[in-house]
C-alpha cells in the first residue's frame, strides 16, 4: 500500500494516477474540501484528513509500505512542510515503511534564513536521513503545470509580469516528468538513499518563459517588469497589518531573488537513473494547451 499525501495537488494527483495505472494499491491523504473525485473514480482508497493532527496521520500511516509525500505548506510551513513530514517519518519507522519520498525544494540547503518553507524542507531532509529509513528526496527547481494558468492569461491578455532581474536562470521541469521519477524512485537502485536534484532539459532566462508562450500561441509578448523592491515594500506594509503573511512571503521573495536550476551534468545523471528524456517546457505547454 502507497500513501500520497498532498494527492490532490498537482504532483500528488498525477503520483496516484501512475500508481493506479500499475493497479498499485493507493491510499490518498485529502482534505475535506479537496477535489478528489477522479482519485477516488480511479480506485484509490481516500483517505480524508487534515496533516496539522497527529492522530489523522498516525490512522493514515497503518498498513502502508511506501510513503509518498508531496503536501505544500498552504502558508503554514511549521505545521504542513516541518511538523507533518516529521510526525510521518515517525509513523514510517513505527510501520517499517520499505521507502520514503519526499518533495524537498531545489536550495533547501542554501541557508536562505527569510524562507521559512526552505528552513523546514531542509531540517526534514536531514530528519529524514537520520531516520534509518531508505528514502529519495527530489528538489524540484519548479514545476510546469505551476505555468499553466500564466499561459492562459498570456493568451488572453499577451502580458507576462516579471518581477526582478529577468536574466535569473532557472529549470522548469515537466510535473508529469517528476512524478513519474517519483514513481519509479522506490524501485530503482539509482534512486535509493539520494538527494536528487530536479529541473527540466534546458537552462532558462526567466525572460524566456514570455517568450515561449510568445511561441506557443504565436503572439508577441508585454512583459512588465518591475523591480524586486516592489515586493519588498509590499512585505513591510503588510507586516504592519499581518505579520505571520510577512513572514510567508519571505519564501516567495527567495524564489524571486535567487537562480534555481540544475546544471547540464546534474539533468544528466537524472536522466540516467531513471532511463527517461525530460520534457521541455515548450513541449509541455503545447500538450496541455492543445496548441
Amino acid at each position: 500500500m502507497f500513501l500520497v499525501t498532498g494527492a490532490t495537488g498537482q504532483i500528488g494527483r498525477r503520483v496516484v494516477r501512475l500508481l493506479r495505472q500499475q493497479e498499485l494499491p493507493v491510499r490518498a491523504f485529502v482534505r475535506l474540501n479537496s477535489r478528489y473525485g477522479e482519485l477516488e473514480h480511479r480506485g484509490a482508497e481516500i483517505f480524508i484528513g487534515d496533516l496539522r493532527e497527529e492522530k489523522d496521520i498516525q490512522k493514515a500511516c497503518q498498513g502502508v509500505q511506501y510513503i509518498i509525500s508531496t503536501h505544500g505548506s498552504d502558508g503554514d510551513p511549521l505545521a504542513l512542510d516541518y511538523r507533518a513530514n516529521i510526525e510521518l517519518i515517525d509513523c514510517a519507522q513505527a510501520q517499517q515503511v520499505r521507502h520514503f519520498v519526499f518533495i524537498s525544494v531545489l536550495g533547501a540547503d542554501r541557508g536562505y534564513e527569510d524562507a521559512p518553507t526552505f528552513k523546514a524542507k531542509r531540517a526534514v531532509e536531514q530528519y529524514l536521513q537520520a531516520s534509518g529509513l531508505n528514502y529519495t528526496i527530489f528538489r524540484p527547481a519548479g514545476l510546469s503545470s505551476n505555468l499553466l494558468s500564466l499561459a492562459e492569461r498570456f493568451r488572453q491578455t499577451r502580458m507576462y509580469l516579471l518581477i526582478g532581474d529577468p536574466k535569473n536562470r532557472t529549470s522548469i521541469v515537466s510535473t508529469d516528468d517528476l512524478a513519474q521519477m517519483v514513481v519509479n524512485s522506490v524501485s530503482v537502485g539509482g534512486a535509493k538513499n539520494q538527494i536528487l536534484p530536479v529541473g527540466g532539459p534546458e537552462i532558462l532566462h526567466r525572460e524566456d518563459i514570455p517568450h515561449i508562450f510568445g511561441r506557443v500561441f504565436n503572439q508577441e509578448p508585454i512583459i512588465i517588469n518591475p523591480p524586486l523592491f516592489v515586493v519588498d515594500g509590499f512585505r513591510t506594509v503588510l507586516g504592519l497589518l499581518n505579520p505571520p503573511v510577512q513572514k510567508t512571503l519571505g519564501t516567495f521573495r527567495t524564489l524571486l531573488a535567487n537562480e534555481f536550476f540544475c546544471t547540464h551534468d546534474e539533468i544528466a545523471h537524472l536522466e540516467s537513473i531513471f532511463n527517461l528524456k525530460l520534457e521541455s517546457l515548450e513541449s509541455f505547454l503545447r500538450r496541455y494547451l492543445a496548441v
